[in-house]
């Protein structure tokens, strides 16, 4: 079982000291990859470990094409300005070719697992000789796997699943004792700029969790346009997440006085600590009518925008 470091009981200093002695001890004279997406969890873990490794870590951005728009470009322009190189992997066509057909919600995470770390991280790793991945993995990604709420694409060793016989390489998780609000006063300690350690969370299958059904270029399009406009109207709220989900049936609407089968986009958006629970966030009409208007005219398509109110139980924050 793995001992929670609780917010109160969390020394940042004593913490990063800790955890940049743990990565140097593990990768010993050697290199490491270290997996960037741009999330909190990420960011602080790739913080981290340039404090412990400097130039033996290599950082990798894999651009998996269900990024939100310009995410990859903005996270190294980023941390360029924080003294930290970051290769961007282009491993679109092997993402979308994973995800081909498939509909179910568990099919297409560990599509996306394997994807992620048999294949690009497998052929990183073994073409750089490194022996270890670091990845931001947190408690909360490890309860949700644990208990059988969804399976979390970077959840291994509690499952019984030994990374280095299954993909070659061993793994270190610097903040597996840690949740969300532990994580960014982590990454303030570290010297991380606001806009990187107070972002949304984002989920490690990125807008593939925001799509209901099939995951192609074309819907990755739609839910990417329909979040640019819920996270611009929505950020300056208190909510600790929000965001679009593409539904898969097509829905009744009309358009220029005729019947027009369209797209129905879900915004949710919540108030939550640690993501354990969650409640969705009492917003104004005016914001929903706003939210709705935009994203009619924005979104090619879409005929219907709903919002949901069920509670995290029985719901879940992403909609895979």
């Amino acid at each position: 079982m793995i001992q929670e470091i609780t917010l109160q009981a969390l020394n940042t200093e004593r913490f990063i000291n800790e955890r940049a002695k743990e990565i140097r001890d593990a990768v010993g004279d050697g290199t490491a990859i270290n997996a960037l997406s741009g999330g909190v969890d990420s960011s602080v873990v790739t913080m981290l470990g340039h404090r412990a490794l400097g130039p033996r870590l290599r950082t990798v951005l894999v651009e998996n094409g269900i990024l939100r728009e310009g995410e990859a470009q903005q996270v190294v322009e980023f941390f360029r300005d924080l003294g930290v190189p970051v290769e961007v992997y282009d491993a679109r066509e092997e993402f979308f070719a994973a995800l081909k057909g498939l509909t179910d919600p568990e099919e297409k995470r560990e599509a996306i697992t394997q994807t992620f770390y048999k294949k690009v991280f497998g052929r990183l790793v073994r073409e750089s000789g490194a022996k270890h991945l670091l990845q931001g993995t947190i408690l909360t990604d490890v309860d949700e796997t644990v208990a059988g709420i969804k399976r979390q694409h970077n959840v291994f060793e509690q499952l019984g699943i030994d990374p280095q016989e299954t993909f070659g390489y061993k793994i270190i998780e610097p903040l597996i004792q840690l949740r969300k609000e532990s994580v960014r006063e982590v990454g303030r300690a570290l010297g991380l700029p606001a806009e990187l350690f107070a972002r949304i969370p984002f989920p490690g299958p990125a807008l593939a969790a925001r799509i209901i059904g099939e995951v192609t270029p074309e819907r990755i399009e739609i839910v990417r346009k329909a979040n640019v406009v819920v996270e611009k109207i929505l950020k300056g709220t208190d909510a600790f997440q929000y965001m679009a989900i593409l539904h898969e049936d097509r829905v009744t609407g009309m358009r220029n006085g005729k019947r027009d089968f369209g797209l129905q986009i879900e915004i949710r958006c919540w108030d939550s600590i640690d993501a354990r629970t969650a409640t969705p966030t009492r917003l104004p009409y005016e914001i929903l009518d706003e939210l709705a208007r935009e994203i009619i005219r924005d979104v090619p398509g879409v005929v219907s925008v709903t919002y949901n109110i069920a509670t995290k139980p029985p719901s879940t924050i992403e909609a895979i």
